[in-house]
């Protein structure tokens, strides 16, 4: 698979320091963060083993 067509992930962004109300929300935009990092480490470790020539 040619690596236009497979590229490698990309990490979210983290939330900025005002994005949190501190009133206890659930989710919290940092507990959505934890979600999508957790996911985009899981999808880069399979990317990686797909190309692993590619591994920075």
């Amino acid at each position: 698979m040619r690596d236009d067509q497979d590229p490698m992930p990309i990490a979210p962004e983290a939330p900025l320091p005002g994005d949190c109300c501190d009133s206890g929300c659930d989710p919290c935009v940092y507990d959505l963060y934890a979600e999508e990092m957790a996911a985009y480490r899981d999808k880069l470790a399979a990317w990686r083993q797909r190309h692993p020539q590619d591994d920075a």
